[in-house]
């Protein structure tokens, strides 16, 4: 049921109809074919928006949506790929008063949409900067955190559209670690003879505490055991067990150390073997790398009426973190205003689409001075 909200903006509002646009292309990062179809349709959004189409890549496999320069100055960074399977969210499109759900729409479809409209209007924005959406950020950037790295390396500023933390843009983020261990015992019956078994469920539980003396608050340390599956019948001795691990930090030092306490992990229980895949993923975006921009922001939005932004150090991590690592100086969080990233609440308030692409076309064009 379409609610009055939609009628009237959904139509009308190019803003609102490039976010629905895409937010109705579901998008997740598993399915390449969805991933090329949301390019598509972004290229095709930034041909009627800029005047000119997008180049589509394909980087290690992966479809990659490229605007303007190929060595920009200012790189705006953003991702089109979400982690809704197809038809998880329900329903795909909804506007109640300020409220917008759907799928993605403010981790970050309307951040892209954003720095889409932002861009209008700038001279010569498409010698010098470049807005860069990719499809593989929520399992990693795998294959895109290289590209990421040369563009961030050579460029002026990087401004990352990942959604704010409740209008605060994003000074610092944990590093991050993903792992899979793998227990190898013996099956065996559960009833007649348990003790000629290996038990794998045993060892992982060994393993999950081991994990948990790894955090270290100081630091905001944490090893999250998350994935676990273990045997295959109520009446068997397990002998296997399969454990994923998610594991941060805001402080470099810290993500190493849990990382070779990680895999150095020895088996506990007698005939037990522990297979251990993964390692260090995104190293963390220090305020460092964020204050000059922060403080060069907050100047803009005072000069355009807006109210301080405020700045956040979160947990999560984005490319952001990449491009701080190749030198960059980077400011993240200038995307949607909502909240709800990854959750069934997800959500993106409508009163703030046009402020933010303002604020973002205001400071591109401080950067660019």
């Amino acid at each position: 049921m379409t609610s009055t909200n939609e009628a009237k903006y959904g139509r009308l509002d190019p803003m609102l109809a490039a976010i629905e646009a895409l937010v109705r292309c579901e998008s997740p990062t598993e399915d390449i074919a969805a991933c090329q179809n949301v390019v598509r349709l972004a290229s095709d959004i930034a041909t009627r928006v800029l005047g000119t189409p997008a180049q589509i890549k394909e980087i290690k496999g992966r479809p990659v949506f490229w605007w303007g320069a190929s060595q920009p100055e200012i790189l705006l960074l953003a991702h089109l790929d979400t982690v809704w399977p197809h038809g998880s969210y329900q329903p795909l499109w909804e506007v109640n008063g300020d409220v917008i759900r759907g799928p993605g729409v403010f981790d970050m479809k309307a951040g892209f949409v954003q720095a889409l409209f932002a861009l209008k209007d700038i001279d010569g924005a498409a010698d010098r900067v470049a807005l860069v959406a990719t499809t593989d950020e929520e399992t990693g950037s795998f294959a895109s955190r290289e590209l990421i790295m040369e563009l961030s390396a050579a460029a002026k500023a990087v401004l990352v559209l990942e959604a704010s933390l409740d209008g605060k843009v994003k000074t610092g983020r944990k590093g991050t670690a993903m792992y899979k261990v793998t227990v190898h015992g013996l099956a065996a019956h559960a009833g007649l003879e348990p003790e000629k078994g290996v038990n794998a469920t045993v060892e992982i539980a060994h393993v999950i505490l081991k994990l948990a003396a790894l955090e270290n608050k100081e630091h905001g340390t944490t090893v999250v055991p998350t994935l676990l599956k273990s045997g295959n019948s109520a009446n068997t001795v397990p002998d296997q067990a399969v454990l994923e691990i998610d594991a941060r930090s805001f402080a470099q030092s810290e993500i190493e150390r849990v990382d070779a306490a990680i895999k150095s992990l020895k088996a506990t229980v007698s005939g037990a073997r522990l297979e251990i895949t993964g390692g260090l993923n995104r190293p963390p975006l220090q305020p460092s790398s964020t204050k000059a921009l922060y403080e060069r922001v907050e100047r803009v939005a005072k000069s355009i009426g807006m109210a301080p932004l405020g700045c956040a150090e979160v947990g999560g991590a984005s490319d952001g973190n990449f491009a701080a690592a190749a030198g960059a100086q980077v400011l993240d969080g200038l995307g949607a205003v909502g909240g709800g990233a990854h959750a069934p609440s997800e959500w993106l308030s409508l009163k703030s689409i046009e402020e933010r692409s303002a604020l973002l076309h205001a400071f591109i064009k401080d950067l660019l001075k």
